[in-house]
């Protein structure tokens, strides 16, 4: 058998073209056809199909072909279909069909109603590729956003208030220069701020975060107080100000590692897009909210000056714990110190490597000074020569060889107000150590760690750190961390790459940046 179609052009130019179809069973049922599907474009061609025994046989527009191709989208399930002149796209709902002209008699259906609508909501909001944590993100952004817009527009009339807006006796030079003065301030506090935090934003994302955070509901309660101090209005906005603008830099340079964490489908664009619309939404409901509230107490002008001070701090509470509920559902898949330490940790402890859904969890969102006061604490970096060096740290710098990529040695630092003496393990990573290297060092270094820890050796070491059988005991217990490493990494590296871990970098802040250089003299 063999079926031909015709292409028929609007110019006078026609050509036929043969196709054979008989070994094809799909095609076995069509021939010539004088029945037309015709599509709309500029040539307006012509293709017509004929069924075999003719059109007439058995085939009608009423029954139409169902074809093997269905389209979900907007949360509607369709199919194309032919129906003898054309192919057309139809809603298919359960097993029939609905679509313009098909006769099913409209039905109003609340519960479909409802879920079509909740549908097009998260359409708006939500983005189509992103993680399974990403929903609780913004539930605590809403919360968050609400709650600190409503302080930010009673923070703005109390300063109006302060500064006399809508009072003969201002002056609205005076006014200006004082707004732009402490506009003025604030910005280049910021610049000084995202300067000397740069390496922050990326190695304590979520601490720098929430601390900013509280700084950015300190500088709306100053602000309130405006109108109280109206002679100091200055001072007090200069340092609101000062407080927004860092708050401000911290949330631009976290906001694209936050987004990234979410776009599991390379779609940091539309995460991004997302976020700002929450933002405004989110942020005008705040508005209406603080709108109502003074609508509310219009005729009390004693009460609706009082009221921020009232809400301050019910507001500010519930602002913080959103923020502090939303990090917890930021999974960052980036490497940090921090994060490869409680990696590793689980690793030695029970050969496990923690996702980094579990890791989020043990991540302490706390003030930056209080970081690091964990006893035999672990720094990356270099000596210090100011400090007190023991002779087992310098003769571990002695035995250094040109083929290490990193040493280990014992330091003395003093912590807290009391300068309380410590011990430390540091690790000195060399020029042009890999991501392997700095790995594979920070294993040895929580090996050591652990035996330290589970010893009396720290304690001995405090007391006579110089004698030699303390200098043999460290010596072997570098060379059993050796072999351990050597032992370990290459399932440690296997299992992170598993568990989503993105190995390609460490991020490191500037201090443990620092690199040493060999030297053979």
């Amino acid at each position: 058998m063999q079926s031909t179609i015709y292409y028929k052009p609007s110019t006078s130019h026609n050509f036929q073209l043969p196709w054979k179809s008989t070994k094809n069973p799909a095609f076995k049922t069509f021939r010539l056809s004088s029945k037309t599907l015709t599509l709309t474009n500029s040539l307006r061609p012509q293709i017509t199909f004929e069924l075999e025994g003719g059109a007439n046989d058995g085939f009608q527009p009423s029954n139409p072909v169902k074809l093997p191709v269905v389209i979900q989208r907007h949360g509607k399930v369709s199919r194309y279909f032919w129906d003898g002149s054309r192919v057309r796209l139809l809603r298919v709902d359960g097993d029939g069909v609905d679509g313009g002209g098909s006769g099913v008699p409209f039905c109003f259906d609340l519960d479909k109603v409802v879920e079509a609508s909740s549908l097009a909501i998260r359409n708006f909001f939500i983005p189509k590729q992103v993680s399974e944590n990403y929903i609780g993100y913004v539930k605590w952004k809403f919360l968050h956003r609400v709650f600190s817009s409503t302080l930010q527009v009673l923070a703005t009339q109390a300063m109006f208030r302060a500064i006399g807006i809508g009072y003969s006796r201002s002056l609205t030079s005076a006014a200006a220069l004082n707004w732009v003065l402490k506009d003025g301030l604030g910005r280049l506090s910021r610049c000084i701020y995202t300067a000397s935090l740069a390496s922050a934003f990326d190695t304590n994302l979520k601490r720098v975060r929430f601390t900013t955070s509280m700084l950015f509901t300190f500088s709306i309660g100053v602000e309130l107080l405006t109108p109280v101090f109206p002679h100091h209005f200055l001072l007090l906005a200069s340092l609101a100000n000062v407080a927004k603008q860092m708050s401000l830099a911290c949330y631009m340079a976290t906001s694209p590692p936050i987004h990234r964490s979410f776009a599991i489908a390379d779609n940091l664009a539309e995460v991004s897009a997302k976020s700002q619309i929450q933002s405004v939404c989110f942020d005008n409901l705040g508005l209406m909210l603080a709108a109502v509230l003074n609508m509310l107490l219009k005729n009390n002008q004693r009460l609706q000056t009082g009221l921020p001070f009232i809400l301050y701090p019910i507001f500010s509470a519930i602002d913080l714990f959103g923020i502090y509920q939303g990090l917890k559902h930021v999974h960052l898949q980036t490497l940090t110190k921090d994060r490869l330490e409680i990696i590793i940790g689980s690793w030695i402890s029970s050969g496990y490597v923690p996702s980094p859904e579990e890791v989020s969890k043990d991540e302490e969102i706390n003030f930056m000074w209080s970081k690091g006061k964990e006893p035999l604490r672990i720094r990356i970096g270099c000596l210090n020569p100011k400090a007190q060096l023991s002779k087992l740290s310098v003769m571990t710098m002695q035995s250094v060889s040109n083929e290490d990529h990193y040493f280990i040695c014992t330091e003395i630092f003093y912590q807290g107000l009391a300068k309380t003496r410590e011990q430390g393990i540091l690790l000195c990573i060399r020029e042009g150590a890999r991501t392997a290297d700095v790995i594979m060092g920070l294993l040895q270094a929580c090996y050591v760690c652990k035996a330290l820890r589970s010893s009396m050796w720290e304690s001995t070491t405090k007391a006579s750190d110089s004698s030699d059988l303390i200098l043999k005991e460290w010596f072997k217990l570098i060379d059993d961390s050796k072999r351990y490493v050597q032992q370990q990494f290459g399932p440690l590296n296997e299992q992170m790459m598993v568990r989503g871990w993105a190995l390609k970098n460490i991020l490191l802040n500037t201090e443990e940046q620092t690199r040493y250089s060999y030297m053979d003299d």
